[in-house]
């Protein structure tokens, strides 16, 4: 590529250069043949033959001189002897001060004219070779801005045209994707598989710790026991379904459906309400519309983590939860194109710097990294996931009397769409 440059720039600009030197060329030939009067040279014979045989010529250099000498200006004025000479000397001055300003005031026209054009040319020809180039980086500025990491890994390049430096890193660039797709995807398969194996020895293991409590000659020291060990086996079996859930909630949505959150609120309050009053906590809920589309039960997850979220931080009985749903507002008021739902919760006061660390999967505050703490430390991790999988955004910011405040935006649905959709499968 960088050979093709180089050839097209030089011949482009070996053009450029001919067409100057021929507009030079004709400029000046044109001033030095039509500036200027015509003069008429002679000597000793009389003035009629002169000006009958004498030509008409442009005067470089003043001709010899002397006595006899005649100068026929247009307009019939004649010039003799030392005047004729004169005359001569200053015409001369000034056709070549003429034609000097003339060539260097309409060469630098031309040389603007040229030179813009060669630069058109130039922008044309480096955009065509360019190209590629342009649409590798199109490819990886969709693969960067993606939701998630691993969200645009299945997109590939896949240039063809001549082989160069271009191609080969188009393809370079392809086979990396390709190996961090298949490397994220891998991944996800593996702890699917592994959740799902590890449940059964779980399950096995809470049976024969059932069993054993409830025999009859079981001691009060067994019985203990095996209450840690179902709490143990318990906080294990939330630990594998949450880990679960993040893989498939990870995973592209292949199909959607309208969902409204208002429905989603309401359910999951019902469903905690019991938690949230034996620890205390009181949940003022404001179900308003809010249709999107997605996949109902990996929505219904999100909430219901957010509100079990805010239920175990709260600091205790008299804690409040208040959770909104409805359209996102513009910034003028106006009602937007996305909805969300927003729980917010009293509880200690978050430093700012701590709220991106929350997101991450087994990360948590205090105590809460104990063996025998209620989470697995999944639960916001597990929320954002879904809400990229939907096409969404989760915002965090503290309250300042202590707490955190968790917003979820989504994509809104069109209500005329849906209900056209929903006719579709009647």
């Amino acid at each position: 590529m960088r050979g093709r440059l180089t050839l097209l720039y030089g011949v482009l600009f070996l053009i450029a250069g001919l067409l100057l030197l021929g507009l030079t060329q004709v400029l000046f030939d044109q001033q030095t043949e039509g500036s200027g009067p015509k003069i008429l040279t002679g000597g000793a014979a009389s003035e009629r033959s002169a000006a009958a045989s004498a030509s008409a010529v442009p005067l470089p250099t003043p001709p010899p001189l002397d006595r006899n000498t005649r100068v026929y200006l247009r307009g019939g004025t004649v010039l003799k002897g030392e005047e004729a000479g004169e005359w001569l000397t200053k015409e001369q001055d000034r056709l070549r001060s003429a034609a000097t300003t003339a060539l260097l005031t309409q060469s630098g026209i031309a040389l603007l004219v040229v030179g813009g054009v060669a630069a058109g040319f130039g922008w044309l020809i480096a955009g065509r070779v360019l190209a590629p180039l342009h649409r590798v980086t199109d490819t990886a500025r969709r693969i960067a801005n993606a939701p998630a990491a691993d969200r645009g890994l299945h997109e590939r390049i896949a240039l063809s045209g001549p082989h160069d430096e271009v191609k080969d890193l188009a393809d370079t660039f392809d086979t990396m994707i390709e190996r961090l797709d298949r490397s994220f995807d891998g991944q996800r398969r593996f702890v699917a598989n592994a959740s799902h194996e590890l449940r059964t020895p779980l399950t096995l293991g809470r049976a024969l710790v059932e069993v054993a409590m409830h025999r009859r000659t079981a001691s009060e020291d067994v019985r203990r026991l095996g209450e840690n060990l179902l709490e143990i086996n318990d906080r294990h079996e939330r630990l594998i379904g949450g880990l679960l859930m993040l893989a498939s909630s990870e995973n592209a949505l292949t199909e959607r459906a309208p969902v409204d959150l208002a429905d989603v609120v309401e359910h999951v309050v019902a469903q905690t309400g019991a938690e949230a009053r034996a620890a205390g906590v009181g949940i003022r809920s404001t179900a308003d519309e809010a249709l999107t589309t997605g996949d109902a039960l990996l929505l219904e997850r999100l909430v219901h983590n957010l509100v079990e979220n805010a239920v175990r931080h709260n600091t205790g009985p008299g804690g409040r939860i208040e959770i909104v749903s409805g359209p996102v507002p513009e910034e003028d008021g106006t009602a937007g194109s996305r909805v969300g739902v927003t729980v917010a919760n009293t509880g200690p006061v978050i430093p700012a710097y701590e709220i991106p660390s929350l997101f991450e999967p087994f990360r948590r505050r205090g105590t809460d990294r104990l063996v025998t703490a209620k989470g697995a430390g999944l639960g916001l991790s597990i929320v954002r996931s879904i809400a990229r999988a939907h096409d969404g955004e989760v915002t965090a910011h503290p309250r300042e009397e202590g707490g955190l405040s968790i917003s979820v935006t989504l994509p809104a649905a069109d209500p005329l769409g849906t209900l056209t959709d929903l006719s579709v499968r009647i």
